[in-house]
Order: structure tokens, then sequence, then C-alpha cells
């Protein structure tokens, strides 16, 4: 108290001021809440979406592996030589081990994964994935061997609709089995859809005979264990921890949680611009009272600190309704899309809302930090104001001839494009997100010197209409007081241009990239692991009407532990002259003795695997590949190599395809003929095909991506609305505040008529102000979002193309309200009489 006697004891005056301006301007105190609450949702909600669908995951993960402590695991579904199970068992450090045999398989329409165990080995290592079946007088405990038992989680009985004790048909590997559900695994993770049986049976029964997919193995000594196993696995196995396969899951989604993460912390940055934009104009506002107070003994830190525990006030309101509107939202996204909100990096899952007190605790401190810096800045200039020159001056303007600064701007620009370039951090494009922060700062930085360049051609002119002219020379006149009232519009509206110019360039490469890909009129996949074999091809390709059919493999195949598989596909490329293979960049003449592949685009950026090198792929052991070159694939984000057929089939003897495209003769009808190839295939493999047209395919994939990008569309609209908001907001408080000018006016013979036109005017100058500003910085934005964001966090590029008609509906909505906000403010400031406008208060 003895620090600062002078603040303490204007205690009082500090809360007639901040009381009184809730009271007569409550609508502005909630529009910039609403402005901060909008950000913490929308950040915290994300944040929520994204750490429940991982840990969903991460348990439906454990499930399925039952929490082995270090796992030995085929790169590729076509498995390992089962006779390596017997040197891992007796390998150093090595306490016991499990051999598994993992199957993607489906029971009706339901999904799940079926592992074939050893039951005693497993008891010892993954004891959770031992079934039990029921109790009772009459049954017994060998079920667990008998080769037609089934034991399924709770999450497949569910998914399944059945009980214990029925039969049903489970199809794997192209095969379908009768078997009966003997018992549950009450021991599985909730979200884990797993069925488990004797892993002898498995083989037999399902065409594995010989072939295992990972070993699970309890440790002595795992460094010993590790060292000896790497010694002694072939080049089609892989040690693989908790860890990585964690690290795994994670992978596959984490550029695109961080991305939505970092967009909706932008969309909080651009509250905190709208908490500023109010808050300078309720500061201008009342400039006279702070300086009264002033010159009555207030000190500078009161001024401040009116300002800033308004803002703080403002933020704790905003944050803490952001916080319940979050997990709202989140409910609602884990709801209706899932835990990727509609991406597909987390299908077959159904995570649940966890609440996460650390993220909440911080998404509440950067809600209230991004109001509070929101605040202190006009607070700073507003106790920098003398008080006699405040007490006499009212407004801002400023001399016409006085230049405006445009070089702050300017280094925020150049400073933001150059972290722009700064590599990916750990596969994350953080320089790129600090890159966009310091270019919109640097926008908004830049609007004054922006709107008196822009009026400036105008102000020198001679207008005859009086209500134009002095709109034009207000503006002119005072670019500070319009730039208050624009960083919130200019920065809204830049966010939702990027992320409009973003999206729309996107989506046309895909539509593009899918136009040149679905060349075919046909198209036939098999299911749950089933595929046509050379008998089954060959009665398709002599199917009437059929002019060719092309057959391919596609496999997943992990090149590193802690990474998401690539896909492996084998078709006819014919030396890379596939017109369906897009290359965008080929090796030199190789040596006809190479053995090629073909990488895609993401592969190569991943991987670094470029046209000319020699790559190792853990095909038929470790073989060495060439890289004849690089395809776009906009469908596989982790990464996919091709290579011929013909090559596939002679390192594997793999001479399944699950994959083909038809070119049919012309005039045929490719429903008839799809129906009669199926009809051509085996009776058990007819449930297990389906048959598409490209135009199907294309709207699935479009509508698959429009379903990916559902949030970042929810964050576009979000950016509207807080632009309108923003628009409505600050043209109100400004022209509410010039009461005292419009009186002037109107003794100087306007008449309020001529005053709504000059508002109008104003309000629609203001308005393309903001809309040609945030339209160039949001176009400069989208090209940190395309080229560097982009490439960075999912490994694809693109060519910018511009929402013409997104930029002039933005263009329109801001200058209409602001020119409508302006007028209908206009008609409350100017609706007293002039002598009364006029009149002083003190």
């Amino acid at each position: 108290m003895a620090a600062d006697p002078g603040l303490l004891s204007a205690r009082l005056a500090l809360g007639w001021l901040i009381g009184g301006e809730w009271r007569f301007h409550p609508a502005r105190f909630l529009t910039t809440a609403v402005a901060i609450a909008v950000g913490v949702a929308l950040g915290f909600a994300v944040h929520l979406v994204n750490g429940s669908a991982l840990a969903s995951f991460d348990g439906a993960v454990r499930g399925v592996n039952g929490a082995a402590e270090l796992s030995v695991r085929a790169t590729s579904p076509l498995g390992i030589d089962e006779r390596i199970y017997p040197r891992v068992a007796r390998a150093a450090g090595v306490a016991d081990a499990s051999p598994v045999v993992r199957m993607d398989a489906r029971i009706g329409t339901a999904r799940l994964t079926l592992l074939g165990i050893d039951v005693i080995r497993a008891g010892v290592v993954t004891p959770s994935l031992v079934g039990l079946p029921p109790r009772g007088p009459d049954t017994g405990n060998d079920a667990v061997f008998d080769e037609a038992s089934l034991f399924l989680s709770r999450a497949a009985l569910s998914t399944v609709g059945a009980t214990v004790g029925d039969r049903l048909t489970v199809t794997a590997n192209g095969r379908a089995v009768q078997l009966r559900i003997a018992g549950t695994l009450p021991a599985a993770d909730a979200d884990a859809a797993i069925g488990v049986m004797d892993i002898a049976a498995a083989q037999w029964r399902f065409g594995r005979l010989g072939r295992i997919d990972r070993i699970d193995l309890t440790l002595s000594d795992r460094q010993a264990a590790e060292a000896d196993l790497a010694r002694l696995l072939p080049a089609d196995a892989i040690l693989s921890t908790a860890e990585a396969r964690g690290a795994q899951g994670s992978a596959l989604s984490r550029a695109y949680r961080v991305n939505l993460d970092m967009l909706a912390l932008v969309a909080l940055l651009t509250g905190g611009f709208l908490v500023y934009s109010t808050q300078s104009l309720s500061v201008a506002r009342r400039q006279r009272a702070f300086a009264l107070l002033r010159t009555l003994g207030m000190p500078r830190g009161g001024v401040i600190a009116a300002v800033v525990v308004e803002g703080m006030v403002i933020g704790i309101v905003g944050a803490l309704a952001g916080l319940a509107v979050g997990y709202g939202l989140a409910w609602g996204a884990l709801h209706w899309f899932g835990g990727d909100l509609g991406a597909g990096y987390f299908g077959g899952t159904a995570p649940r809302v966890i609440f996460q007190p650390a993220a909440a605790a911080g998404f509440f401190g950067l809600g209230l930090l991004a109001a509070v810096l929101g605040s202190a800045i006009p607070a700073r200039a507003a106790a920098r104001a003398a008080p006699a020159a405040a007490l006499k001056n009212s407004g801002d303007v400023l001399d016409p001839r006085r230049p405006v600064a445009w070089w702050p701007g300017a280094v925020l620009l150049i400073a933001g494009g150059a972290a722009a370039l700064l590599p990916a951090v750990s596969g994350l494009p953080l320089f790129g997100f600090t890159g966009m922060a310091l270019m919109l700062a640097g926008g908004v930085a830049g609007v004054p010197w922006f709107a008196r360049t822009l009026m400036a051609p105008l102000a020198r002119r001679s207008w005859s209409s009086v209500p134009v002219q002095l709109a034009i020379r207000h503006l002119h006149g005072a670019p500070g007081e319009a730039a208050t009232a624009l960083c919130g519009i200019v920065a809204s509206t830049a966010l939702m241009i990027a992320m409009a110019t973003m999206v729309t360039s996107f989506r046309g490469a895909v539509d593009t990239w899918l136009g040149q890909v679905l060349g075919a009129d046909l198209y036939l996949r098999a299911n749950a692991g089933a595929s046509f074999d050379p008998a089954t091809r060959a009665r398709l390709s002599a199917t009437p009407g059929v002019a060719h059919l092309a057959f391919s493999r596609q496999l997943p195949l992990t090149i590193a532990a802690d990474r998401p598989p690539i896909s492996l596909i084998a078709r006819p490329e014919r030396g890379g002259r596939d017109p369906l293979l897009l290359l965008i960049d080929r090796a030199p003449p190789l040596p006809a003795s190479a053995l090629l592949v073909w990488v895609s685009e993401p592969t190569q950026r991943l991987y670094g695997w470029d046209p000319g090198e020699t790559i190792t792929l853990p095909i038929a052991g470790r073989t060495r590949f060439t890289v004849a070159g690089i395809w776009r694939d906009y469908g596989r984000q982790a990464g996919a190599v091709l290579v011929d057929e013909a090559d596939y089939q002679r390192l594997t003897g793999d001479d399944g395809r699950d994959e083909v495209s038809a070119m049919l003769r012309p005039g045929s009808d490719a429903v008839a003929i799809g129906e009669a190839m199926v009809a051509r295939l085996p009776a058990s493999l007819r449930g297990q095909v389906e048959v598409t047209q490209p135009a199907t395919l294309r709207r699935l994939a479009l509508t698959l991506f429009d379903r990916s990008f559902a949030v970042t569309y929810l964050l576009e609209a979000v950016a509207i609305l807080v632009g309108l908001a923003g628009v409505a907001a600050t043209m109100s408080a400004q022209t509410i505040a010039r009461e005292r000018e419009f009186g002037m006016l109107r003794h100087l013979g306007l008449t309020r008529r001529q005053l709504s036109a000059m508002l109008a005017t104003e309000g629609a100058m203001v308005g393309l102000t903001g809309a040609l500003a945030g339209i160039g910085l949001g176009l400069l934005l989208a090209q940190v979002l395309i080229h560097v964001i982009n490439p960075q966090s999912f490994n694809w590029t693109m060519t910018t193309l511009v929402p013409i008609g997104t930029l002039l509906g933005v263009a329109a909505a801001l200058n209409g309200a602001a020119a409508v906000t302006a007028v209908l403010a206009g008609r409350r400031a100017t609706a007293r009489d002039a002598v009364q406008s006029v009149r002083e208060d003190w």
C-alpha cells in the first residue's frame, strides 16, 4: 500500500469507470467476451477430441497387441516363416515367446481383427488375449483348444450383435469359416473389436499354414534381447515396442492434429485483435474522463489498471464460457464425426470425451492472456496522454500531411516470410505457423498506412457531394481510428480467406488428380484379405464386353517400427509408361538390369528417396531397388511404392491380386458387365468383392475430403461471423463516440439525412478497406499454408486456386455490414438535439 497509495485510493473511481462502461455498453462487452470464448472453445474442443481419440486408439492397439513388452512383427501381411519362432524363443534375454497370426476379418458387415494364439504361451506373455468360456456345470475348459471356437471382445460382440453360443461365419484371408462363439475376452480393452481362436486352427482353416505375423515376448534382459534379436531376425521382420506402436499411431494423424490446434489458436489470436479493437475504441471514447481523473489525482497506473481489469474480466468470462462450449463441441464432434473429425485416421474406434485439466488450464490462460494483451496496449496509450491536451481533444485526428509509418508492418511481414522458409521441426511446420502469426500481426500493423495510401488519391479530389467529401477527409485524416476499427476485421478476414484458398486449392488438386487416375470404366476390389487367383482372373478376362483388365496387389509395408506403413502396390507398369502413373520427376536412363521402383511424392519427402537412388525394401528379404521416378499421389499420406507385378510375383511368390480395373468395349453397359463379372467369381468370393464405377469413386473421395475438412469449414464460418461481429461492434462504437462531432456539423448546416449519407459512405469505405487488406493478407497467408505448411505436414504439393466467389462475397458482406451498422448507429448518435450534443458536461 505504501508503494502506490494513489492507485489504491482511486479504487472507487476505477470501479465507477469499469462498472459504468459495462452498464451502458453491455453488447460491446459481450461481443469481445464471445470472441475470446470462440477461440478458446475451438482450441479446447480440438485438443479434447485429439486427446480422446488418441487414448481410444491407443487402447484399441493395446487390446490387439496384448501389451507385450517387445514384439517381432512381419513387415507386411504376407507374414514371416514360423520356423523363426524357436530361434526367437531361445534368444538371449527372452523369458517367453507367444506366436500370433493376425488377419483382418469380417462377420457379416462388422469388421474386426482376428488373432490366432497359442493359449498356453499367451497365458504367460499376453494373458488379456486368452478367452474365458462361460461358467456353469455343463461347461468345460477345453473350448480354448477347439478348432471351431471363437472368443470375442465386448466391442466385437456388440458390433456383431451376437451372444455366446451363437454360430456365425467369419471371413478372412479370402475364406469363409463357420465358428462358434465359445466365450469372451474380459481383459481386452473396451474399444478393441477383436476375435481370438487357436493358432493352429487359424493357420489351417484360413490358409496361413507355415506363416505367422508376430511373436510377442516377455523379457529377462531387454538390452541382451534386443541385441540378439537384431542379429537373428530375417529381413521381412522388425522389432517393435509398445512405445514404437504408440508413436506409429500418433504419427499417422499428428500433422492433422497439430494443424487443427494451430488454426484454432489463430482464431484465438483473432479474438485478441477484436478485444484490442474494442478496447481501443472504448479508451478513445473515455479519454476525456481519464484525463479528468488524472487531473483530480489518479496516477497513470490507475488508467492502465482500469482498462486491464476490464480485459481480465472479459478474458475470464470468455475463457470460462469457451471451456464449457468447447467440451460440448468435443462431445458433438466425437459423436458425429469420430475421433479423427472425419479425416479417416482412427476408423473403427468410438472414443469418449476425456476431460484434460491441464489443457483446460492452458486454454483458460491463453484466453485470459489474449484479452489482457488486447487491453494493455490501448491502456498504455491512454496513460501516456497529457491530461490537459486530452481534455481539449476528443479524437485522434492527425495532420493529414504527416506521413504514417509503414516500416513496422513491413518488418513483421518480412520476418514472417523468413520464418516460414525455415525447415520443419520433427516433421511439424512450427516455423510456418510462427511465420503466419508474424505476417498476421504485420498486416494489421500496416493497416493505417494502407488506409492513408488508399484514401490519398480520393482526398486530393474535390467532390460535389458534401457527405462524401467529409467521409473521405475524415478517413484520410484519422487513419489510426480506421486501423483500430479494422484490426479485428482484417485479422478474421485474412484467416478466413487463407483457409478458403488452401481448401479450394487442395480440393481442386484432388479433383483433377482423381480425373486423371480413374481412367478405367469399372473397378473391382476384394475385401477381408480375399484375392483373385490366376484361374479367377482368367474367367474375369473372358467376360463379354470387357476389352482389357489390369490386376494389381496392394499391401501395407513397414519400413520403420515407429512410422506408419507405406503402401506396396504391384501392377503392370510397362516400364513406367502407364498413363495413370502421374510422374512429376524421372530418373536419368537406368541400366536394363536394374530392379525398378516408383515412389510417391509423400514417400520421397518422408524417406528422402530421389530418382536414380538405390534403396532397400523388405520384400523377399532385403531387396535392392532403383528409384525410377516420383509420382503424384493424394490418396496415401504415409507414402506408397509401386513395383511391376512380374517383379513382385517373382520375388514373393504371391500370385494373388486384390484389385481389378476394367476397360470396356464401346457401347457396353457397365452395370450389366459388373454383374456378369461377379457371377463369374467363385461362390465363396462373391460376397467379398465390391464393384464400383469411377464416378462413384470420385464422388466418395470428394465426400471424404469434405468430411475431413469439416472442422476447417467450421473455422471459416467462425472467422466470417467474428469478422462481421467486429464490423458491427467497432463501427457502432466509433459512430456513437462522435456524437459531439455530429452536433457541430449540424450547427454548420448538415441535415440528419446528409449525416446518414456521410456515415454510410464512411462505413462502406472502411468495409472496403478492411476487405481489401484482409483479402490481400489472406492470399499471402494462403501461400504459407499451401506451399509451406501443407507439404511439411502432409507431404503433398499443389498449385494455388483462388476462390473468386468467396472473395467477392466477403467483400460485399463487409461493405454492407459496415455501411448498415454505421447508419444505424448514426441514427442513435444524431437523435439528440444539436445543442445538447455539443454541451459540455462539466
